[in-house]
């Protein structure tokens, strides 16, 4: 099992994250490491770890890296797991994973369940795919309806190799973030599906590989907005912004402290549009 799974690493930076993601999965297979940050330190863990390390030369974003290490793979039909360089999964748990996917014909990827050690209890992986309709069930306080598992956060995602040869790879105009779900929405367009594999667990630092928060904050909104403008239209967007700036409104009015705060934030990114305070304008 293990010859079927290439592993790929788009890192940036950090490479003390990418010395301890390299040593839990071992050696047995074939890792590819694109380094969006052209870091030397990152260049010198990859390949004290036997990884074959790309540097594209410029910060491409998370799609554009996975969509250039996924020319370097010697065999499409070969299954691809996506590993953040801040997550941490040991070679036997790649193997569970991918007895996971082949158990189901009909999966395009699937992932494990994931602990955050600087968090209680276990992070959230699977996830229903953002709606217009969606949001608004989301604005009146009833996302707990909201629990079916569409889709897989992309921190350990392993991809099945025809699926990605059917759908294609990632959409480059998502820099970071959303774009593993853009991937899972065409996929599921097409009749693939996706699966948690709870028997499975990593660990994933949350945003371990620094940034600005409210800098990440802005770039995961502005992906949230060209989701949906791709998916839904120009009128999709204008009813799923009103619903965010409806429930944002009422929280940042009535929730104490931080969570208020918050609240008020996203209201004031949705009024002026994410994308728009993405680049500046």
């Amino acid at each position: 099992m293990a010859g079927d799974v290439d592993v790929l690493v788009v890192a940036y930076g950090a490479p003390g994250l990418l010395d301890r993601c390299l040593s839990a999965l071992g050696d047995r297979f074939s890792v590819d490491v694109v380094d969006n940050s052209s870091d030397p330190e990152v260049r010198q863990v990859a390949e004290d770890h036997g990884a074959r390390y790309t540097d594209p030369g410029a910060n491409l974003g998370f799609a554009a890296g996975v969509n250039l290490g996924i020319t370097l793979r010697p065999s499409p039909d070969v299954d691809l797991l996506l590993l953040n360089p801040d997550a941490q999964i040991d070679a036997d748990g790649v193997e569970a994973l991918a007895r996971c996917l082949h158990r189901s014909p009909g999966l395009a990827c699937v992932a494990p369940a994931q602990t955050d050690p600087s968090a209680e209890g276990p992070a959230r992986v699977a996830w229903p795919f953002p709606t217009p309709l969606g949001a608004w069930v989301e604005a009146v306080g009833l996302g707990r309806l909201r629990r079916r598992a569409e889709f897989m956060i992309g921190s350990v995602l392993l991809v099945r190799g025809p699926a990605l040869a059917e759908v294609g790879g990632f959409d480059e105009r998502f820099f970071l973030y959303a774009e593993e779900t853009d991937w899972q929405w065409r996929a599921h367009q097409l009749g693939w599906g996706a699966a948690l594999c709870p028997e499975v667990t990593a660990t994933h630092v949350g945003a371990g590989t620094g940034g600005d928060p409210v800098q990440r904050e802005i770039h995961f909104h502005a992906s949230q907005e060209r989701y949906i403008r791709k998916h839904f239209g120009a009128t999709g967007w204008r009813v799923y912004r009103s619903a965010v700036l409806s429930g944002s409104l009422v929280r940042g009015l009535v929730l104490p402290g931080a969570r208020g705060r918050r609240a008020t934030d996203r209201f004031h990114l949705y009024r002026r549009g994410p994308c728009r305070v993405e680049s500046g304008g």
